[in-house]
């Protein structure tokens, strides 16, 4: 894998180069392709550091992109979707995307978050037990990391879900309205949706079980939103 290397997934040329450009001033080397098979070809032979999804391509869809691409393929993704599309973007999320970006977007902006992922994605192990800025029985939260171990295992998160379970630990016990949520972790996204709240708290519930098949620290309050357990 080339750490420098984005895969452009845009059948748009105007995007597809406005993003090539910004990702070559930052450094990256951009590889475009306009069609989903194409996409996953081009993984398979060069597989990239992070790849730049469009939702709607002319052959195959970008979710089924993704779902493809997620059978051999680790590398992170970021959605290109439509203000409109939120039920893409909530299935985008659920099957592997680690962040999406609505159209039109500033190609600086993607580029940030392209680096975030990638230094999130590629941050090496720490030496020693960092300081947690807020640790429980299970949950470990080393912000300066932007990580979260729960039961000792780092959970890899995409940046939302990330963003989410960092506003639980930090408030264990504390019921959080959808609004709330929202609030603090969509601060940049206001378009976003009660169901997107739902689709994460599902996501990291999974991620939480296939760690401990048992664990169930995520309360469910209805029609009041979630909590974290006291002590978890």
């Amino acid at each position: 894998m080339n750490d420098k290397t984005i895969l452009i997934v845009e059948d748009e040329q105007a995007i597809a180069d406005s993003i090539a450009f910004a990702l070559g001033k930052e450094g990256f080397v951009p590889r475009h392709v306009t069609l989903g098979e194409q996409a996953l070809a081009a993984a398979r032979d060069q597989p990239p550091a992070l790849v730049i999804l469009d939702v709607g391509l002319p052959d195959i869809s970008g979710l089924d992109v993704c779902r493809r691409l997620r059978q051999f393929s680790e590398a992170p993704v970021i959605f290109l979707t439509a203000r409109s599309d939120e039920i893409d973007r909530i299935v985008g999320l659920e099957i592997g995307a680690d962040d999406y970006v609505t159209k039109p977007f500033s190609p600086r902006e993607l580029v940030a978050r392209v680096r975030v992922i990638l230094r999130r994605a590629g941050a090496p192990a720490p030496l020693a037990a960092a300081p947690a800025a807020a640790s429980g029985k299970t949950f470990e939260l080393r912000a300066a990391e932007a990580r979260i171990l729960f039961a000792g295992h780092a959970l890899d998160l995409t940046r939302y879900e990330y963003l989410l379970l960092k506003t639980l630990v930090e408030h264990p016990g504390h019921v959080l309205s959808r609004a709330q949520l929202m609030d603090r972790v969509w601060c940049d996204a206001p378009d976003t949706l009660d169901r997107t709240v739902d689709a994460h708290i599902k996501s990291l519930r999974a991620k939480l079980r296939a760690i401990d098949d048992s664990a169930d620290p995520i309360q469910t309050h209805r029609g009041m939103g979630y909590s974290l357990q006291p002590g978890a």
